[in-house]
């Protein structure tokens, strides 16, 4: 996004000598985070909360940045041609009083492209600075698929990535278990360190790396199951970028929002503060014995609700949640949807759970937060077997039927992925009003819902799809009318066009 040449760039714009002097003495630091994906919301989650704590005195190390997939590539190198710097608005409702607040987050050091620079990025394995692993690859991302590893080529996938990587420093360092690092994937996964752990462990034996560094990966290295929660639209609108550029007076690409709101539970002992001081600058971060409840409430409701809305806000021409909240019908289905069949379905306090889902529809509603649809729809299809399946399997089991609403936005979902493809490769759904939408989503799982769409009728292919255990794990046919109430919700739908 451009406005012309009548604004310089960020990098150009920072003339304080102070200003100056702080982020060449940040990027002075060595690197001791190794940070996987340059999305919005690890810049205004964690890099931000690097940034506090580094400002305050507490900890003194940089970050070097490298992309989850080959895609990432492009955002790297604009962002290491504006040295890593970027601007993070945060703004909302903050104990009543409505906050907007401006930081440029300088924290990012080097980086590196694993694609193409694939032994410069096995080099940082061999850094004794280097302490901590984060990563956001979507739930798409951490996945297990069998690999033929060859020595100098690079890997695609992160688990196997991350593998080869650690076999590395197993190598430089002779296997010394004070070489241990922390390992935090923040992807919306029940037991995203144990997770990863585990695939780390099957590509070990997969690559016939050897029982000596599977003893090192159990007994020096920490995967830590860890749950994150705070709202980070990203770029603002066209319209309100304009505004900012002519208020910061300087252009940003790599500008992004987020909420006052933010909560990071992390499975592990308060002592890992002191390697990783958060908690005690007084951030709303929690070093726990038990992540469960914190898990559920999060994924199933704040997760859950935007995975529900966005094919069915997507459909009726919606752009932002917000749009959503403010449409009447739309906002009480969703609220309708998450307290009368997602809460029930949970087996926590219910009060405290309805109490976590009015805050939750309250920032929903934010003024400041243009959280776009599109942007949560991509990867749809992981997002919706990990957050909303199991909501749907356990409410059937405890009430013996399935839940309406959240079939219907099942629905919603399969008729956006009714694609079609351009002749750039990429994939488009159509909404009811006749517009189109470009899709991102795993290629293969694409693919396959292209192929089930062929079928002649409807029924034909709501059964291939849900029977597709190589997207849901399992044969979702076997749920006792979920065929058939997705069948006639997307007739309903479908009568809606125009």
């Amino acid at each position: 996004m451009s406005l012309g040449k009548y604004r310089q760039p960020l990098r150009i714009s920072i003339n304080s000598q102070d200003e100056r002097r702080k982020i060449e003495h940040i990027h002075q630091m060595p690197i001791k985070i190794l940070q996987i994906g340059a999305g919005n919301f690890l810049r205004g989650f964690f890099d931000w909360m690097i940034y506090q704590s580094i400002t305050q005195g507490k900890y003194h190390g940089s970050i070097a940045l490298t992309p989850p997939t080959p895609n990432g590539a492009v955002k790297l190198k604009q962002l290491a041609e504006q040295d890593g710097l970027y601007t993070l608005i945060t703004r909302g409702v903050q104990q009543g009083e409505v906050i907007e607040h401006q930081s440029i987050i300088p924290v990012f050091k080097n980086f590196i492209d694993p694609y193409t620079q694939w032994e410069q990025f096995l080099q940082l394995a061999e850094l004794e600075s280097l302490d901590i692993i984060i990563s956001n690859t979507t739930e798409a991302g951490l996945t297990y698929e069998p690999i033929d590893y060859i020595a100098g080529k690079p890997l695609h996938n992160y688990p196997a990535r991350l593998t080869v990587f650690l076999y590395r420093r197993f190598q430089h360092f002779a296997g010394d278990s004070s070489y241990g690092l922390l390992i935090l994937p923040c992807e919306l996964i029940e037991n995203n360190g144990d997770l990863l752990k585990q695939y780390v462990l099957r590509y070990a034996d997969d690559f016939g790396f050897g029982t000596d560094f599977v003893k090192w990966i159990e007994q020096s290295q920490r995967f830590l199951n860890n749950l994150v929660d705070r709202i980070v639209p990203g770029m603002p609108p066209e319209e309100e970028y304009a505004r900012l550029v002519e208020q910061y007076g300087y252009e940003d690409p790599f500008i992004n929002t987020a909420e006052p709101y933010h909560l990071w539970a992390i499975q592990g002992e308060p002592a890992l503060d002191k390697r990783l001081p958060l908690a005690q600058i007084g951030l709303n971060v929690h070093w726990v014995k038990e992540l469960q409840p914190f898990q559920q409430r999060k994924v199933r409701i704040l997760n859950g609700a935007h995975t529900l809305m966005t094919p069915v806000g997507l459909l009726y021409g919606k752009t932002t949640v917000r749009d959503v909240m403010d449409d009447t019908d739309l906002s009480e289905w969703i609220i309708s949807t998450i307290t009368e069949e997602v809460i029930p379905a949970l087996t926590l306090d219910e009060k405290e759970l309805r109490a976590y889902a009015t805050d939750t529809f309250e920032r929903f509603r934010n003024p400041y937060l243009e959280h776009r649809l599109q942007d949560i729809a991509l990867n749809s299809l992981s997002k919706f077997k990990t957050r909303i399946l199991p909501t749907l399997k356990a409410y059937t089991e405890k009430v013996n039927q399935i839940p309406a609403e959240i079939v219907h936005s099942f629905a919603a979902l399969i008729l956006l992925y009714r694609l079609q493809p351009t002749a750039e490769g990429h994939y488009q759904a159509q909404t009811l009003s006749g517009a189109t939408l470009t899709i991102k989503d795993n290629e293969l799982y694409i693919q396959r819902l292209v192929e089930h769409w062929q079928q002649p009728e409807l029924s034909a292919i709501v059964t291939s799809i849900l029977s597709d255990q190589q997207i849901w794990d399992e044969d979702l046919t076997q749920i006792q009318g979920l065929e058939e109430g997705i069948v006639s919700n997307i007739q309903l739908l479908e009568e809606q066009r125009q």
